[in-house]
């Protein structure tokens, strides 16, 4: 059984990174660190693993399993955790959620299947345990239309929360007013993290972000000001998270976590920004644009940039 029983996702959720040695193996070292400095934030209700942020689609089944086992271990009696199901077909992926329940997640994040469109209500393999659905752009083909996803969450009860990536303001908006206002509510995590500030003001009840992975402080100190209707404290955090938004989602958006992972590296807290193919090393000039913008966030000085 889950060790955070009762979850029910919300509020600032990292999607946390994997950093890799040179070899393409696991650097559980440097992973472990990560977890703790994530987690060490303040305002944060959950970390998410197996997703986009630790290249999931890169990783093997017994690698899925090893990452929760290490979270687990270093967090799991602190944090819930989400973890990802990731496959193209069901079986797949009820032998992912059930190996993920018998590790102790305390939500499952469902990605959509890649080859299918979809038209109809997924039939869940784990039932007792919160799911959070991925909605993606409507665009994508892999998007829930709203009569689907609201079939959805009445034919799904286990369905508590979605992980809003519509990419579309009034459609984003609108997942917000009726999911949120539902006889059983529905929570919206905004994934839009290249708006996080505008998405946040449209009345989110959360967010689950990879650039938690660099930032958690920032958008818990958002999320909270919004919350709190502080409007001229959150454009001051959007002011410094935005010069951040603008190197991690610029074009193209693939980079994102390689991104992500090449400032943490800038920063100081993983060794290397070591990636899985397909993805490549980022180009010196792209690495510069990053630090560059981490002074201009409060993150890095100008001396370090200057040195570098």
């Amino acid at each position: 059984m889950p060790r955070h029983a009762h979850y029910v996702p919300h509020g600032v959720i990292p999607a946390v990174l994997l950093p890799f040695f040179d070899d393409l193996s696991i650097d559980e070292k440097s992973f472990r660190k990560h977890l703790r400095d994530v987690a060490a934030t303040d305002g944060i209700s959950a970390i998410t693993i197996n997703a986009h942020s630790t290249e999931v689609a890169s990783c093997s089944f017994e690698e899925q399993r090893r990452v929760l086992a290490i979270a687990q271990d270093e967090i799991g009696g602190r944090l819930p955790l989400v973890n990802g199901i990731w496959a193209d077909g069901s079986l797949e992926a009820a032998r992912i959620a059930r190996m993920a329940e018998e590790g102790g997640a305390s939500a499952l994040l469902v990605f959509p299947p890649a080859p299918f469109t979809l038209q109809q209500s997924p039939a869940m393999a784990v039932e007792h345990l919160p799911i959070i659905a991925f909605q993606y752009p409507l665009a994508t083909g892999q998007g829930y239309p709203r009569d689907t996803l609201l079939k959805m969450v009445e034919a799904v009860p286990t369905i508590r929360a979605i992980k809003d990536w519509a990419g579309n303001v009034p459609q984003h908006e609108m997942h917000i007013r009726e999911l949120q206002s539902l006889s059983r509510p529905v929570n919206v995590l905004s994934t839009h993290s290249a708006w996080l500030f505008s998405s946040l003001v449209l009345g989110c009840n959360g967010l689950l972000s990879g650039s938690g992975s660099v930032i958690p402080d920032l958008q818990a100190a958002l999320f909270k000001a919004v919350q709190g209707n502080e409007l001229a404290e959150a454009r001051r955090l959007n002011d410094r998270i935005y010069p951040l938004a603008q190197v991690f989602y610029a074009d193209p958006w693939v980079d994102m976590h390689n991104r992500m992972k090449e400032a943490l590296v800038l920063l100081g807290r993983l060794p290397r920004a070591v990636v899985r193919p397909p993805l490549v090393k980022l180009s010196r000039a792209e690495i510069d644009r990053i630090r560059a913008a981490l002074v201009e966030a409060g993150m890095l000085s100008k001396a370090a940039r200057d040195a570098a």
